[in-house]
């Protein structure tokens, strides 16, 4: 069942399995900057660099407030991703999304290290897909992961995206231009 995100409700949006996604609420503000804080060291490498005031309570009010107008604009949707006892996990979103001819979005998710290699973002996966396929009609969902990061690539893999290329330097990372596969799941495949 979908319920319209960023709505203040304790109904969950998305799940399947040990975990359930919902979009951010103001109210998830201390378990998420405590879950990024220990995480830190575990997430740099994968992602953009981080601000410093990244995890401070104004960052925040302007990262809900980015996720509401891609919401609005029908451009994207974030969920994050929590147990079924309410422990937030990570996050996880469906993004760039492109309509008329193309019919297509990105996905993507992050982890905690404390929740990492146990399956649940393939759980977190697995609701999104058919979100993204049957909710929002889309043909293609893409995703890219740089090929020295074995997990990503691993959870892909399992969700049965295929592999399609190598995209060089294409996403700025802790930094850096970083090559990235490219991978993506067809409608009907």
């Amino acid at each position: 069942m979908f319920a319209l995100p960023f709505r203040e409700t304790n109904q969950p949006a998305l799940s399947h399995g040990r975990v359930t996604l919902r979009p951010p609420r103001s109210t998830d503000y201390g378990q998420w900057a405590e879950l990024r804080r220990a995480s830190r060291d575990f997430l740099q490498p994968w992602e953009p660099r981080w601000a410093s005031d990244d995890l401070e309570r104004r960052a925040w009010r302007q990262r809900l407030r980015r996720y509401r107008r891609e919401f609005d604009r029908g451009a994207g949707y974030t969920f994050f991703v929590f147990l079924t006892d309410g422990t937030l996990i990570g996050g996880i979103s469906i993004a760039n999304i492109r309509h008329g001819v193309a019919q297509s979005a990105q996905i993507g998710y992050w982890v905690g290290q404390q929740h990492a290699g146990k399956g649940l973002m393939l759980d977190a996966l697995s609701a999104l897909i058919p979100f993204g396929f049957d909710t929002l009609r889309l043909h293609r969902i893409e995703a890219a992961c740089m090929p020295e990061n074995k997990r990503s690539v691993r959870l892909l893999e399992k969700a049965r995206f295929q592999r399609e290329g190598l995209m060089r330097s294409y996403l700025k990372i802790d930094g850096v231009w970083r090559d990235h596969f490219l991978y993506a799941l067809v409608a009907g495949r």
